[in-house]
């Protein structure tokens, strides 16, 4: 069964970190590029950061860049992504997406909540 199980979410206090890993089963994840979105209560799944897996390049969205790194380690076939800086407005539940040209596959989410 290929697969992708997201990790690490928790309640953190405002300005804690975090460190959310994508294990991925049944697929090779160094073939993948890999996204982490999130969706706060009641809204919308944003994109949050992402990593090509040829060229390497990686993208941040804006309230997030300089707080988060998003890094990859395929010999585990896991990605990550360190948050720091926490705050309130980061709680969302978030999920890593791996995506080739053919398809792509999600996990089931991880809870993050930011107290104030």
């Amino acid at each position: 069964q290929m697969q992708l199980v997201e990790s690490g979410g928790g309640l953190v206090q405002a300005g804690g970190s975090l460190r959310l890993s994508c294990a991925a089963s049944g697929l090779r994840l160094a073939n993948y590029a890999i996204g982490w979105f999130r969706q706060p209560p009641g809204k919308e799944r944003e994109g949050v950061s992402s990593i090509g897996n040829s060229d390497g390049k990686i993208w941040y969205t804006d309230s997030v860049k300089g707080r988060f790194t998003i890094s990859r380690d395929n010999a585990k076939n896991t990605a990550y992504l360190q948050m720091n800086s926490l705050k309130p407005e980061d709680t969302a539940v978030y999920y890593c997406n791996a995506q080739l040209a053919v398809g792509s596959y999600w996990g089931q989410g991880t809870q993050v909540t930011v107290s104030s």
